[in-house]
């Protein structure tokens, strides 16, 4: 039997209250972007509590699950077969041939759960379960009942527009359709922890530009491709992300030049902040995003982040925060980032890193050292703003 419909169950929208349907409204359109690249004709529609998308014609199947999959916003997928209302016989009749197409090994446990949204139907749902369970039985000598904990849950939905037959839920990604909690600024690198946080900021609704700090010719093209090619990764999940490009040498040279080295991490994360929140504010954007995590390096104790958000009047989230290593490294798995930040193409960072970096840097300590780099630094910050490309990702 054919799948001709995915019916799409979402979570937390569902206890939105009156603002539900600006949810529901936002949830239609992240599925309708997600399958706009994909094969075949797709009609996207909310009804009764429910999304749904029709395939018109040809479809494939796989890539269109995956597709879903990758929705903020959803936590089931089920596909279903759609049936025109033919009279509760030829119901019985394609609801044996469902069960016996979808699980060929017969040995298992089931209930029937029906949904009657269409009220004239002649009837109620607790006689349709019960007839097309018997059924069923009747057809399969090795099938069982359990209407507690059944194997296969067999839902029958009657609609106005014909009858719906599901019985698997593909897990979805979970959390808020993105765009619906404002745009904030990721800190994006070719390293494993920035990737992970813009994805994990995106699932709860927030949609993201990102800004990517490139130090050539001590950083090759290849290192800036790396960077594009992770923001193209997330875009799956978060849709359109607006890439800055920010040529950061002649920054990075002058503090190198002019500043304590066991401090230099730090103030040149201090400046990236101060750019990354330029972009942010030029755009609209509510807040900053990064990567870390306390105490993973240097540059992430307690003392450093506090340095860091000193020059931030933004607020800066850090949704891996509390994260082990390896939960950065599993999650960056899942979503498919790993390897590609796992290439062997260094960025701006990894270049200009102190041999013994302060840990426990003291703000004033800080500010003093920069006063070092009056001269020029302004001119050479307005000229990073100025220059820094711009690469639209996902469009």
């Amino acid at each position: 039997m054919r799948f001709s419909t995915f019916l799409l169950k979402y979570g937390e929208i569902g206890i939105k209250g009156k603002n539900r349907y600006l949810f529901e409204d936002a949830l239609v359109r992240r599925v309708r972007h997600a399958l706009s690249g994909a094969d075949g004709s797709f009609r996207v529609y909310k009804s009764q509590a429910r999304v749904y998308v029709d395939c018109e014609g040809e479809y494939d199947y796989e890539e269109v699950t995956e597709r879903l999959k990758r929705v903020f916003g959803l936590v089931g997928i089920c596909p279903v077969v759609r049936l025109m209302d033919r009279g509760f016989e030829e119901l019985k009749k394609d609801a044996v041939t469902y069960m016996d197409e979808t699980y060929p090994d017969k040995k298992l446990t089931f209930k029937v759960e029906t949904r009657r949204a269409k009220k004239t139907y002649p009837m109620n749902s607790m006689e349709i379960s019960r007839d097309l369970g018997e059924a069923i039985l009747h057809a399969f000598p090795d099938i069982r009942v359990d209407v507690h904990h059944p194997d296969v849950m067999l839902n029958v939905e009657v609609r106005t527009d014909g009858i719906y037959l599901y019985s698997r839920v593909i897990p979805g990604a979970g959390g808020m359709p993105v765009g619906t909690s404002g745009t904030a600024m990721l800190l994006l690198s070719g390293g494993i922890d920035s990737p992970v946080a813009g994805y994990m900021i995106a699932k709860r609704g927030v949609e993201i530009e990102a800004v990517y700090f490139h130090a050539p010719p001590y950083t090759s093209e290849r290192a800036k491709q790396k960077v594009v090619d992770l923001a193209q990764i997330v875009s799956r999940y978060a849709g359109k992300i607006k890439l800055h490009v920010v040529n950061f040498t002649d920054i990075q040279l002058y503090i190198y030049d002019q500043c304590p080295h066991d401090e230099l991490t730090i103030i040149m994360r201090r400046y990236m902040m101060r750019i990354a929140e330029h972009f942010a504010r030029k755009d609209g954007c509510l807040g900053l995003i990064t990567g870390e995590s306390i105490a993973q390096v240097a540059s992430q104790t307690m003392q450093s982040l506090a340095a860091t958000d000193d020059v931030c009047q933004m607020p800066v989230y850090r949704p891996l925060i509390g994260f082990d290593k390896r939960d950065i490294v599993s999650l960056a798995e899942e979503i498919g980032t790993f390897e590609t930040s796992i290439q062997p193409f260094e960025d701006c960072c990894t270049i200009f890193v102190a041999k013994h970096p302060v840990t426990k840097p003291k703000v004033d300590v800080i500010r003093h050292s920069e006063e070092k780099l009056a001269e020029r630094i302004d001119e050479l910050v307005k000229t990073a703003v100025e220059t820094a490309e711009v690469i639209r990702i996902g469009e």
